[in-house]
């Protein structure tokens, strides 16, 4: 099975979860010789005659590192076998095979690179000791909540009120007759032009709010006297993960993510790759912030904020909830879509460093432009309808199985 792979913010890769579910219609080799051997005569063709290959091998499945190796040696001879040569200098291919598994399957999934070209390719085998398929863990649900023409960055609900945040303004809206009624509106004196692909972030504190926008705070009063004020500023962002945890974080100004610059609660201050966005979960009890790097894979950190893992199925918007599914919390995470589909947006779960799905994805009317998290199991999704062209903006809450 071969997959297309797009780059850029909203389309970073999207490996369809490969390192955790096997498409449903693919084929199953009849054992780990059967599937090495699949994608060895595979990477021979697509590198070519004569063209130096270099391989580098993780496990991230319960195979025994001696079976795993396994694995490594069958492909090597098979490869060979097909006329492929291996070579760690100047190679013209690189490859890399991740061994992985499922519910039912263990997975072999190559990430090779030629030049601008990038295929995945997946192979796999049953396990003998599979049980029967659990269905999801959780339920996503998605509610519609607003639509406009102009560009949502967030949204926020204090009380029985809606404030909006846009490029250009604050809105208050109220409840009439279940519905949403703009009240009021204040324009944001805004002292500079905005990046392409501008972000913002709403919080709430009180009868105040702070907005962060890149390179401008702004700060003011929801309650009456409605008051804002905003100036040039370089203040970090703060990052909510649920109720639970927070980051702080340096927007890259002129950009449309952060520079890696980052403080946890705890005050210690470090230094990741640029990200777009951040998350964290619990596993085993012990926390990990999740990074959506802007170079196109999620990469864990554990609580000191040392690299724990890396995960390449996911797009650039990540979320933490407070959702206790399957014995840890629940992220949401985009899967951006491809050949002009719209994006989708799944809930997750850590385990042994690996991302397990917790529920369906749930698709959206077009590309995901906003992730933010809005209390507790809950998120803000912004999407801009394809069909209309409008921003509509969603409350995503999981919801665990029993």
């Amino acid at each position: 099975m071969i997959l297309p792979v797009r780059r850029g913010h909203g389309a970073l890769p999207a490996f369809c979860a490969l390192l955790i579910f096997l498409a449903r219609g693919a084929a199953s080799a009849d054992n780990l010789k059967g599937a090495a051997q699949e994608l060895a005569w595979k990477t021979a063709s697509f590198a070519g005659k004569g063209a130096p290959v270099s391989v580098s091998w993780r496990n991230q499945s319960s195979l025994a590192p001696g079976e795993a190796g396994r694995a490594r040696t069958v492909f090597e001879a098979a490869f060979r076998e097909a006329g492929g040569v291996l070579g760690e200098t100047a190679p013209a291919v690189e490859v890399r095979v991740t061994v992985s598994e499922n519910a039912t399957d263990y997975l072999l999934v190559e990430e090779a690179r030629k030049g601008d070209e990038r295929l995945v390719w997946l192979a796999a085998w049953k396990r003998a000791d599979a049980p029967p398929a659990p269905g999801p863990a959780a339920t996503l649900e998605r509610k519609l909540v607003w639509e406009q023409d102009e560009q949502i960055l967030d949204a926020a609900f204090p009380g029985d009120l809606m404030l909006v945040l846009s490029p250009a303004r604050l809105a208050w809206f109220a409840r009439q007759n279940g519905q949403w009624a703009q009240s009021a509106t204040v324009p944001l004196p805004v002292p500079k032009a905005w990046p392409r692909d501008a972000r913002g972030r709403l919080r709430v504190n009180g009868p105040g709010f702070h907005a962060y926008l890149p390179g401008v705070a702004c700060s003011g009063a929801w309650q009456p006297p409605v008051s804002v004020d905003c100036q040039l500023s370089e203040e970090p962002w703060v990052l909510e993960s649920g109720s639970r945890a927070m980051l702080l974080a340096n927007f890259a100004a002129g950009r449309n993510y952060f520079d890696g610059r980052v403080a946890t609660q705890s005050g210690v201050r470090k230094s990741a790759p640029p990200f777009y966005s951040a998350a964290a979960v619990e596993e085993r009890g012990q926390p990990l912030w999740l990074l959506a790097l802007a170079e196109g894979r999620v990469r864990l950190f554990d609580a000191s904020f040392a690299p724990a893992g890396e995960i390449d199925s996911w797009g650039s918007d990540v979320a933490g909830t407070d959702a206790p599914c399957a014995g840890g919390s629940a992220v949401l995470a985009t899967r951006p879509g491809e050949g002009g589909q719209p994006d989708a947006i799944q809930a997750f779960t850590i385990a042994n460093g690996a991302a397990a799905a917790l529920t369906a994805a749930v698709e959206m009317p077009g590309p995901v432009t906003a992730l933010w998290v809005s209390g507790g199991s809950a998120a803000l999704a912004v999407s801009k309808n394809l069909s209309t062209g409008k921003y509509a903006a969603y409350l995503l809450t999981v919801a665990c199985g029993q």
